[in-house]
């Protein structure tokens, strides 16, 4: 035989019937998509895992106790582990951590518990429209389901609802095939908590310090939470409390209906066959915001429906024609008490409390509503250094040329972009967040702060934009960042902008007295050899002190007199900036929250101990008593004692005489 040919093509396999392809198809969980796709959720890699993780396990904790009416009190403790038997490494080194969080909520009901934890797309808050940190139902058994794929671990949890109710343990895991949780072990223990909920996850992960860290996460959430003190256990053995700041809840947010603008047709037509009304107009009325009988009939009307038509017979063109008349009908916005913003005090205690500046204002924008769902938008800021770390600087520098910096100035620090949604930071995906590309697109130029182009704001600067909303436009399921829809563009757009005109009054009246004080050091060069040449011309006969002090007060006047005085001291409050704060070493003026002031501002808790006048009504009473005090009064008729005022006319009789 002769051996083959090298370029003969060897026969091609025949392809599959439809019959094998059809064998082939089968239904995928969201367990086992999620198990391929974890970068969705938010567990790209280790060190971000580990920071997932915390997020979700305290924002279920935050929701369940605000929910039940109660100030949050949460612990956060991570810990490293080893593999197996062996021991643990230090945090820098470790692979693997265990995350507990512990809360003092209402608990879970036993029956609750495993698919709470070991359930993908289950939760309480999908169907909601009203504010929560939750949306989806991924989070905490996503994050149960990490630590299952990576360390085979499962997630542990003991809930109790009542002192007089057991507390309920338990051990489970997904199942990624069914999307359903298994059981490990459960069981009821002892534990020394009246109420709340206890989960531990043991997982892969990194720890470091820094920027996107689990440290920086709890910095964040208790800057966008002053009503929750925070308990932090970090895995180096250091811990950080986070006292709340302020001692009563938010206004708890109420759910709403869904707005007609905010529906497309095909949800139009599915609510259409879900309604419990008898009628089209009082499907209008009832199951849709801001839509009242008259309205449901003039819509119904415009639509060409009989008002009494059953809601489930309205399909195909009668559903497009009615979609059409929603659409096209003037309707009010709808309900803002399902939202539950952080409020601007509250946001000058975070701000206050936890980042070091000179100058903080906060603001607040009104509702506003994007597709139907309504936000509210709240920008806060903080400018400066601390005046402990001003005290080795001149309050006044010398004017330099341009391009020149001051020894020892870091001009090319950027302002830090802090971004919350819902209370709860963002601290990935920066640049594809409208929060951030509002802040490069606002021209912080005009308001006496540099600004490359492109870039954020330069200086000492922490910009703060947070987001409420029933339902944030997230990127991703991970919830890393928020979509750029022009009606939040615009209202992130005024809040910075307002914001901004605050800080360059403030600005702009320190420069201001800083070049008059400059003015008057110039001026006080001179007196003291003026004052030596109107000596000489005298012939050594003058009060020299009675001069100084007469050309000095003469320089201050035309240099700005008190005001300049205040503005470079600040001692005088921050005029006709609303919201806002000036810390100096002399104290503080402003909106001052009544909270823990921070380090190097104690005076700031003086104006607390301002009743100590109250003694002053002891005195009060005995002047009740005593009716001689009555007496006293004749002593205000001493007061015609003005007749000594006639006493003053000789003197214009003497300077007649003199004339």
């Amino acid at each position: 035989m002769s051996p083959p040919m090298a370029n003969e093509k060897k026969p091609r396999p025949a392809g599959k019937t439809a019959d094998e392809m059809g064998k082939q198809q089968r239904e995928i969980s969201v367990s086992e998509f999620f198990t391929k796709n974890r970068h969705l959720l938010g567990f790209d890699n280790p060190r971000k895992a580990l920071l997932t993780a915390v997020k979700e396990a305290v924002d279920n904790a935050l929701d369940a106790s605000e929910e039940a009416g109660l100030l949050p009190d949460i612990v956060l403790k991570l810990e490293p582990t080893g593999e197996g038997t062996n021991p643990a490494p230090p945090a820098s080194q470790a692979t693997r951590f265990r995350v507990t969080v512990v809360d003092h909520g209402p608990g879970i009901v036993r029956q609750q518990i495993p698919r709470i934890f070991a359930k993908l797309l289950y939760g309480s808050k999908f169907h909601r429209l009203r504010m929560s940190r939750g949306q989806q139902g991924i989070g905490i058994s996503a994050a149960g389901m990490y630590g299952q794929l990576t360390t085979g671990k499962p997630v542990t949890i003991i809930s109790r609802t009542g002192a007089n109710v057991p507390a309920h343990y338990f051990e489970v895991q997904i199942d990624t095939k069914k999307n359903e949780p298994l059981i490990l072990e459960r069981k009821e223990i002892e534990w020394e908590k009246h109420r709340g909920t206890q989960v531990s996850i043991e997982l892969e992960g990194r720890y470091q310090k820094g920027r996107a860290s689990v440290d920086e996460y709890m910095e964040l959430t208790a800057i966008a939470n002053p009503h929750a003190t925070f308990t932090y256990h970090a895995p180096d053995g250091e811990t950080k409390v986070y006292a709340r700041t302020i001692h009563e809840l938010p206004e708890p947010p109420r759910e709403i209906k869904p707005h007609p603008y905010g529906i497309e047709l095909g949800m139009l037509l599915k609510m259409l066959q879900d309604t419990k009304s008898h009628w089209v107009s009082g499907f209008l009325s009832t199951d849709f915001s801001r839509v009242s009988a008259q309205t449901a009939e003039e819509i119904c009307k415009a639509a060409d429906i009989h008002p009494h038509k059953r809601p489930r017979d309205v399909v195909g063109a009668d559903g497009e024609r009615l979609f059409k008349a929603l659409q096209a009908t003037k309707l009010m916005a709808p309900p803002t008490n399902c939202l539950s913003p952080i409020g601007e005090q509250a946001i000058l205690a975070g701000l206050y409390k936890q980042i070091k500046g000179e100058f903080y204002t906060a603001v607040t924008r009104p509702p506003a509503v994007y597709r139907g769902n309504p936000f509210v938008i709240e920008v806060g800021l903080a400018y400066g250094k601390h005046p402990e770390l001003q005290a080795a600087q001149p309050l006044v520098k010398k004017p330099l040329a341009e391009g020149e910096v001051h020894e020892g100035e870091d001009d090319n620090e950027l302002a830090r972009v802090i971004r919350f949604a819902n209370r709860v930071p963002l601290v990935y995906q920066q640049s594809a967040c409208a929060t951030f590309k509002a802040v490069l697109d606002t021209t912080w130029k005009n308001y006496g702060v540099s600004q490359s182009r492109g870039a954020p704001p330069a200086g000492p600067m922490a910009v703060m934009v947070h987001m409420a909303s029933v339902w944030v436009p997230f990127t991703s399921e991970s919830k890393e960042a928020i979509a750029d829809y022009d009606e939040i563009r615009k209202e992130i757009t005024l809040g910075l902008r307002e914001a901004g005109r605050r800080l360059g009054v403030f600005l702009k009246r320190r420069e201001r007295a800083a070049g008059e004080n400059r003015r008057r050091n110039i001026f006080e060069l001179y007196i003291d050899e003026v004052v030596a040449a109107c000596k000489s011309l005298k012939g050594g006969k003058l009060n020299e002190s009675k001069l100084k002090a007469q050309l000095l007060e003469i320089a201050k006047k035309k240099t700005g007199g008190e005001k300049t005085d205040e503005l470079l001291d600040k001692k005088a409050g921050p005029h006709g900036l609303p919201n806002s704060i000036i810390v100096t070493a002399e104290g503080v003026e402003g909106d001052v929250p009544a909270s823990v002031p921070p380090e190097g501002a104690p005076e700031a808790a003086a104006p607390a101990e301002a009743p100590a006048p109250e003694p002053a009504p002891e005195p009060a009473k005995p002047t009740k008593k005593g009716k001689p005090a009555k007496k006293a009064k004749p002593a205000k008729k001493a007061k015609p004692a003005k007749k000594p005022k006639p006493a003053k006319k000789p003197k214009p009789a003497k300077k007649k005489g003199k004339r």
